[in-house]
């Protein structure tokens, strides 16, 4: 089994009146190649007549937006003309690539009603290769995610990659493996994965031992590279992102919404998105 390297606690850090962890990248942390970003807002209840959530346009380059909504609902729209309101249990996945702008906003039935929310933003690079491929959108409900019954009191809802032969929801452009795993107390899995393979393992809700240590809600886990599988067990119903994906191992340098390889690729971002380059917004 692979040994655990450190268990990592999110970082309180709200935005407005949105509570929002952030377990990646943190002081002690700075990315698990190539996984650089994840956010964790919620869990909490809306009153009737909110703002929502406060993502209005801003452009990105350079990597992808992975959105888990775990709780309510979240409307994108981006300035390739794609948008759509994903609901509890669907994700997003946007590849910038050379360039878009795009907003990430509640739909106008949770402004006006309110309700639950919870939802999780991870950002996965793309390699030097691929930095300024074409944008692209792609939102799907909850009912178009595989939902695989691995064992008594474990699903799996496999978001890319492949399971067992199951390919999941997402064709991606690298090679990544992401998954939502929903345990009943006392549910077990084992998850093979290769040594090459860096890990992501964030546990959003409940409590979970793997490898025969305790992991709490909002803690994340790294490992050293030294076996070729997890072995996870349910202590409370629990809900777990686990993902996991072969390390660039190439420079990354990011500036605000912009990921690339060098500094000047960083200006041109900012010089072609003040060209207009990204696309025009149309509110």
């Amino acid at each position: 089994m692979r040994s655990i390297n450190n268990i990592h606690p999110a970082e309180y850090s709200p935005i407005a009146d949105l509570i929002t962890y952030s377990p990646l990248p943190t002081r002690q942390l700075a990315q698990i190649d190539p996984f650089l970003f994840l956010n964790h807002h919620g869990y909490q209840t809306y009153p009737p007549r909110n703002n929502g959530l406060p993502f209005g346009p801003h452009p990105h380059r350079g990597m992808e937006t992975v959105t888990f909504i775990v709780d309510g609902d979240i409307m994108h729209k981006d300035s390739q003309g794609y948008q759509s309101v994903i609901t509890a249990g669907g994700v997003q996945w946007m590849t910038a690539g050379r360039g878009l702008i795009h907003a990430e906003v509640s739909s106008a039935g949770f402004l006006a009603e309110g309700g639950p929310l919870e939802i999780l933003q991870l950002w996965v690079n793309l390699p030097a290769r691929l930095k300024l491929t074409e944008p692209a959108y792609e939102g799907l409900q909850k009912e178009q995610i595989p939902a695989i019954p691995v064992s008594a009191g474990v699903d799996l809802n496999l978001v890319s990659g492949v399971w067992e032969g199951q390919p999941g929801a997402f064709n991606t452009l690298s090679d990544v493996f992401l998954s939502t795993i929903a345990f009943q107390p006392g549910g077990q899995i084992r998850l093979p994965v290769a040594a090459d393979r860096n890990i992501l393992f964030y546990v959003i809700r409940g409590s979970l031992t793997v490898n025969g240590q305790t992991v709490d809600q909002r803690q994340l886990v790294t490992f050293n590279p030294d076996g070729d599988s997890l072995e996870v067990t349910a202590t409370t119903d629990a809900l777990l992102l686990f993902g996991h994906a072969v390390p660039f191992n190439e420079p990354v340098v990011a500036r605000g919404p912009f990921v690339m390889n060098s500094e000047q690729e960083i200006m041109d971002a900012y010089r072609d998105y003040q060209l207009g380059k990204f696309g025009t917004w149309k509110g």
